[in-house]
């Protein structure tokens, strides 16, 4: 009994000591979850910048990307609504669209595999034939 009560305070210390840390640790944790929320408070879209920042850079270690332009990026959600598209055919729900207007490329990455799974010119805002423009109305004298 004597040998239980001589280890009753160490063990007490290092149990005290354990919650001490931890607390710490757990209020450090919070602290910076609540300085990130600010932050995003301030500048919402600035989590969706540094992912697409992410994306482009793992594709760009794939396959030459246009230059001096922001992609614009969509994922893959609904493959029924796609299939007609060829551009779509190999694609899986949730891959990533990367499309670079002024270069009018696509392309289809999917993040599971890291793979480009396809390359495609795009055609934004054009149409195959100009609409013929109404010729002035005929006056009668």
């Amino acid at each position: 009994m004597e040998r239980l009560r001589k280890f009753e305070f160490p063990i007490m210390l290092i149990i005290a000591l354990a919650l001490v840390g931890s607390s710490g640790y757990f209020f450090k944790q919070y602290k910076d979850s609540q300085k990130q929320v600010e932050e995003l408070k301030k500048d919402p879209q600035q989590a969706a910048r540094a992912e697409n920042a992410k994306l482009v850079e793992k594709v760009s270690k794939l396959v030459v990307l246009p230059e001096g332009e922001e992609p614009t990026i969509a994922t893959v959600t609904d493959l029924e609504k796609l299939k007609d598209q060829p551009f779509f055919n190999n694609a899986k729900n949730g891959d990533k669209i990367l499309i670079f207007t002024t270069a009018k490329k696509a392309y289809l990455y999917n993040p599971q595999l890291s793979k480009v799974v396809e390359i495609a010119p795009i055609n934004i805002g054009q149409s195959a034939t100009p609409a013929p423009t109404p010729a002035p109305a005929a006056t009668k004298k």
